[in-house]
């Protein structure tokens, strides 16, 4: 792994992290997935990704600073959380995804939270904040409401329901 990006370029820099095939994946399972360990990540993954794969990407994600593992005592599984950089992966994840729709042919169940989140900024300001509470231990003072997590599965839910 090389520690210093190739160039000076912000562009650059950030692919070299987050351009491969499997990084930005591994991200958003835990992101809108809540998966947070190894076996949740492999076996919950739409794309199928190979197990070594996952190992590699979960390790490099870590060495770049977007995940921290927390080891577990013997016969316990180690639990991956986002750190402030992984966290502020969420926007990107965001431009992404509307661009994928708008440019890429997509399934529309698999392009409903892109959907949503492209058109409630207000959702990924809050979404970020409650990973923050969840990753990071931030406290955050009580919602009014539901949090966004749930107001993003139930926005979810509703357009599958109403489609």
């Amino acid at each position: 792994m090389r520690s210093e990006p190739r160039s000076g370029c912000a562009i650059n820099a950030a692919v070299e992290v987050l351009g491969d095939s499997w990084s930005l994946i591994v991200l958003r399972d835990i992101v809108f997935g809540d998966r947070r360990y190894f076996r949740e990540l492999f076996s919950l993954n739409d794309e199928s990704i190979a197990s070594n794969m996952l190992a590699s990407r979960l390790r490099r994600l870590t060495d770049d600073g977007l995940l921290t593992r927390e080891d577990a005592a013997r016969g316990q599984r180690a639990r991956y959380s986002l750190t402030e950089a992984g966290i502020q992966t969420v926007p990107v994840m965001v431009a992404l995804g509307t661009w994928g729709m708008n440019h890429r042919r997509t399934s529309p169940e698999l392009t409903v939270r892109a959907r949503i989140l492209a058109e409630h900024p207000e959702l990924v300001s809050a979404l970020m904040d409650e990973l923050r509470e969840t990753h990071l231990g931030v406290s955050l003072p009580d919602p009014e409401g539901p949090r966004a997590s749930e107001r993003l599965q139930a926005a979810f839910e509703a357009e599958l329901g109403g489609s």
